[in-house]
């Protein structure tokens, strides 16, 4: 019998009852739905809750759960191994007005609006700050609504790891929706979709800024791998907009070190003010390489500017390539981007491999093929014969070291 199972077995008299927790330390043991509850109720900075394994029907909205950078109040599985699981509900769970919160081990599943969101309460003056997201397994949410794996709205100091996030919203849904968050780190995630359209895997709109999305895995996650901006309502930027300008939708944010396979377009800035694309691999992309749009028009709003693509290396099919691999929309500076060192490979005709930029590119190396592991298995990895060893994945990992 393991430890946790020692533990539950000793509280189990406490717990036979429906909606009771047991503290046992600073732990919270909860057995159901109503027992969660009252866990969340007492819960005090320092202190686990615990869920015991089995199926809680989602829409738990919990309001004001603090901790402290020292003592968070954690959220996870009593046996990790046999993770509770929120199944077939509007929504998984919701925390509003949290601080200091890390939740665990949980899969979070079938949801027909959101599967995790947290929120700061609809006040910046209040905003959600150290949350972890670690180790979370959400999948089939939607399904074809403008339903997230994940949201985050006026959330700052955030990290989000090693979560897989599986088939959400194709009508406009992310894996990992973020508005107006400030100061995140997303980073060793799988995204896992079947939609080259109409979604999107990670979105950073509304404000957000100083958010690096790093060491994550797509495969085709839909329209834009990664959405650099967006379109969002004015009432819903953090922190709200100041009259006059200038505006953007993101501003400051390292895309780096991931690998994306399939998808419209691994990227897109999108009414964005500084974004930085560098050192990650990209294949098959159906459509682009990368988009430069802009979508939020109002008054005060820069055209999307500032980007920097560079040390990537891109490995597509001619039939499946749009417009020399870059999409420019109206209104935008496509101008004021750099293009540095990137790697260009056409798999069936190598001599069409030089993409059609905005600008002279610096550095560039086209239709030289790079050297990967096994690509028809997933094995994105270069070999140690690849010429292409200064760009990619491998090459930011090597340069870290």
């Amino acid at each position: 019998m393991s430890a946790v199972r020692r533990i539950l077995s000793t509280v189990s008299v406490a717990l036979s009852v429906a909606g009771q927790c047991c503290a046992y330390g600073a732990e919270l043991l909860a057995e159901d739905a109503a027992g969660f509850r009252q866990a969340v109720a007492a819960a005090k900075p320092g202190t686990r809750i615990l869920l015991a394994s089995g199926k809680y029907s989602g829409g738990f909205h919990f309001t004001g759960l603090r901790g402290t950078p020292e003592q968070p109040v954690v959220i996870g599985p009593a046996d990790p191994s046999n993770p509770p699981v929120f199944e077939d509900g509007a929504s998984g769970l919701q925390l509003s007005d949290a601080e200091h919160v890390r939740i665990e081990g949980l899969v979070i599943r079938k949801m027909s609006g959101n599967g995790l969101n947290i929120d700061d309460g609809g006040s910046f003056d209040t905003p959600a700050k150290g949350i972890v997201l670690r180790r979370l397994r959400i999948s089939d949410i939607g399904p074809a609504r403008n339903n997230d794996a994940i949201k985050l709205s006026g959330v700052v100091d955030f990290r989000i790891e090693d979560c897989v996030l599986e088939r959400w919203g194709t009508g406009g849904g992310s894996g990992i929706d973020l508005v107006g968050c400030h100061r995140g780190l997303i980073v060793s995630n799988v995204f896992r979709h079947t939609d080259t359209t109409g979604s999107t895997g990670v979105q950073c709109k509304g404000g957000t800024t100083a958010v690096t999305i790093q060491h994550n895995r797509f495969e085709s996650a839909g329209g834009r791998g990664v959405n650099i901006g967006g379109s969002t309502g004015l009432q819903f930027f953090r922190p709200p907009l100041k009259p006059g300008g200038p505006h953007a939708e993101a501003k400051d944010i390292r895309v780096e070190a991931n690998t994306f396979i399939g998808g419209g377009a691994p990227v897109a800035f999108v009414g964005v003010d500084g974004a930085t694309v560098r050192f990650n691999t990209i294949y098959h992309p159906k459509r682009w390489a990368l988009r430069i749009l802009q979508e939020t028009r109002e008054p005060g709003f820069v055209p999307a500017r500032g980007g920097v693509f560079a040390d990537n290396l891109v490995v597509f099919d001619s039939r499946d390539w749009g417009e020399g691999g870059v999409n420019i929309g109206a209104g935008t500076a496509p101008e004021s981007f750099t293009f540095a060192r990137n790697w260009w490979y056409c798999l069936d005709q190598p001599s069409r491999s030089q993409p059609r930029l905005p600008v002279p590119e610096e550095g560039g190396v086209y239709g030289k093929a790079p050297g990967f592991r096994d690509p028809e298995k997933g094995d994105l990895r270069q070999t140690e014969a690849s010429p292409a060893r200064s760009a990619g994945a491998d090459a930011f990992r090597i340069q870290a070291r």
